[in-house]
């Protein structure tokens, strides 16, 4: 194959899923010149798995991620069509926001936002080759010559590496969706020293609306108000759509079980490790025995499309093996099968050979975001993309990276855990993963990341400014309840008792008040008579800092000594192999080559004893 000079670059990012959308257009917006190279242009912004945005946790991600800077936020408020809080009922550290995505809305919406970005060329190729000089990224060449000289690469891969679509005993090569798969880049990876790895991830059917008996499902709304993903987003959002739920029944299981012979799950036939936290329905039925039924959520692909997704039916059974599993759960007795569902092997690196900035320890200018990187979700993919694109653009602007700890949000530890602890599955975000889940609350993730964005310039001060004003609101309102004084009435009294409150004789704090846990901002308006009017976001934050103030205090504590040992960092090119240290920890260390004493720290297999070592060898104790 002939190969020619297509032009020079400052960044390439290979693929245009959620990863590689926010990584390019951070480093364009970073003056950057930037190419994104998609298998398909029809395929950007994709959403293959389930059509939505958010979740448990998965909302902090896209709130931290649009205080950044991102796009995610904007796209999905300009293109969701149900929003629904998550764990609502539940103190305000787990509750996440999520939203149904317009499928098809939202990959345009994408696309437009690609195409008219200064600063960026869209390209539909497929990148098989990658090129180095002195040991360092130079080039990209595609599958029909055209070489692309550049100074950095992310690498946001998706599934479509070396893809492989299975359906019973049936498997194939392919991407995502029936896109083709990307089969010579690995080889080109592996080359460069990177290492591999096989993962798995499935897909539930989709099934047509005219064939589903609605009568059957449980209606799920959305909620009554509306809160966007976006700080920006102003212009009020409606819900436009319905989602609905059923369960698998007895019959459900009999069927599965009656043909687990079938299942490549557990032929061997899929080799690819699959993600714990969501199973396909047969892996479920296996492990969790005992449960008589499992939930599914009926949720639209979009409106413009009889096109419904069945949430919590991901499988790889063979498609009459299906059918027969769809025909013995309520309401969906007599669906009709526009797609199948299918589990998809991929390749991927193993994280921990990139640092906290996402590049590669052994190869500079190479960064790995997303699926790529191991996880799974279109929400941590997103916030790694833009990181990649992020550091990229500063590294080559000779400025310092953009590195986010635990206890800055839920990017951080994610990132943390990946390239520190790496993962022997697709890796998703849960709350439980954050040790300051309270400090990282999907409602104040503008005063904990818009300073970031300002710092590397993808916030505008206009915006900052803005944030800056929302929280003297909320300090303001914060020192008011503390120094207001509720009199004895019989308002209060009827109040407290309806409320079961112990009553009080004599005059009491607001905030005092306000810490009771039976009582809560919005009933205390009947006696807090001198209360201004104020945004809800504005008096939320002032009610949570006061119900949680001790809380808030032991983990503003717990972070003070995270942060100093994450502050006792390693010269570069420190040796690890120390005198004193055991043999995993020295080899552990020497490969990881952690940037702190903290992060050595969270190592496996580096024990207390060996973290002593090292800070004798800093000279701190």
């Amino acid at each position: 194959m002939m190969r020619y000079d297509a032009g020079n670059y400052d960044i390439a990012v290979i693929g245009a899923g959620h990863a590689g959308i926010e990584a390019a257009l951070a480093a364009a917006r970073l003056g950057l010149r930037t190419i994104c190279f998609t298998i398909n242009l029809d395929a950007v912004g994709n959403m293959p798995c389930n059509p939505a945005i958010g979740g448990t946790a998965k909302g902090h991600l896209v709130r931290e991620l649009d205080a950044l800077g991102g796009e995610m936020g904007r796209a999905a408020d300009a293109t969701c069509i149900q929003y629904r809080m998550l764990n609502a009922s539940k103190g305000p550290a787990v509750r996440s926001l999520r939203a149904q995505a317009d499928r098809a809305a939202y990959r345009l919406y994408m696309k437009g936002v690609l195409e008219r970005q200064e600063n960026l060329t869209l390209k539909q190729a497929e990148v098989t080759d990658i090129l180095t000089e002195d040991g360092h990224v130079s080039a990209v060449v595609t599958r029909i010559g055209a070489v692309y000289r550049v100074r950095a690469v992310v690498v946001a891969t998706g599934t479509y590496l070396r893809g492989r679509v299975i359906i019973g005993d049936v498997s194939y090569e392919s991407g995502p969706d029936g896109m083709h798969a990307v089969t010579a880049l690995t080889e080109s990876l592996e080359k460069l020293g990177v290492r591999m790895r096989r993962f798995k991830t499935g897909t539930p059917p989709r099934i047509n609306r005219r064939t589903v008996d609605f009568s059957h499902l449980e209606l799920q709304p959305g909620d009554g108000e509306i809160e966007p993903f976006s700080f920006e987003t102003v212009t009020p959002l409606e819900n436009r759509a319905v989602c609905y739920m059923t369960h698998t029944t007895q019959q459900t299981k009999e069927v599965i079980r009656a043909n687990l012979s079938r299942s490549p799950l557990y032929s061997g036939d899929i080799e690819g490790i699959g993600p714990r936290y969501c199973p396909s329905i047969e892996d479920k039925i296996v492990r969790f025995a005992d449960k008589e039924r499992h939930t599914l959520f009926i949720e639209p692909m979009g409106l413009d499309t009889e096109e419904l997704y069945v949430q919590g039916l991901s499988s790889s059974m063979p498609e009459d093996v299906q059918l027969a599993m769809m025909r013995t759960v309520p309401g969906l007795e007599h669906a009709e099968a526009m797609r199948p569902a299918y589990a998809i092997e991929y390749d991927c690196a193993d994280p921990t050979q990139f640092d906290a900035t996402l590049e590669c320890l052994t190869l500079p200018g190479l960064y790995g975001a997303g699926q790529f990187n191991g996880t799974s979700g279109y929400e941590e993919a997103a916030v790694q993309g833009y990181m990649a694109g992020v550091n990229a653009s500063l590294k080559l602007r000779g400025e310092p990276p953009l590195v986010l700890d635990r206890a800055d949000g839920y990017i951080g530890t994610l990132i943390d855990d990946l390239v520190t602890k790496g993962t022997n599955e697709p890796y998703r975000m849960m709350t439980s993963r954050s040790e300051y889940r309270l400090l990282l609350r999907q409602d104040n993730a503008d005063i904990r990341m818009c300073k970031y964005g300002r710092r590397v310039g993808l916030v505008s001060q206009e915006r900052y400014d803005r944030v800056l004003a929302k929280y003297q609101a909320v300090d303001a309102e914060i020192a008011r309840i503390e120094r207001t004084t509720i009199a004895p009435s019989d308002t209060l009294a009827d109040l407290l008792a309806s409320r079961k409150s112990a009553q009080t004789d004599t005059g009491v704090k607001l905030g005092a008040l306000l810490r009771r846990p039976e009582l809560d901002y919005t009933a205390l308006a009947c006696v807090d008579t001198e209360r201004p009017v104020l945004p809800k976001v504005v008096w939320e934050a002032a009610e949570i800092a006061i119900r949680y103030e001790g809380y808030l205090k032991r983990q503003e504590a717990a972070v003070k000594t995270f942060r100093k040992l994450e502050g006792r960092l390693f010269p570069e090119g420190f040796d690890f192999n120390l005198p004193g240290l055991r043999m995993e920890a020295r080899q552990k260390l020497s490969k990881l080559k952690p940037r702190s004493i903290g992060q050595a720290a969270r190592i496996s297999g580096v024990s207390p004893a060996d973290v002593t070592v090292l800070m004798i060898a800093l000279g701190l104790r």
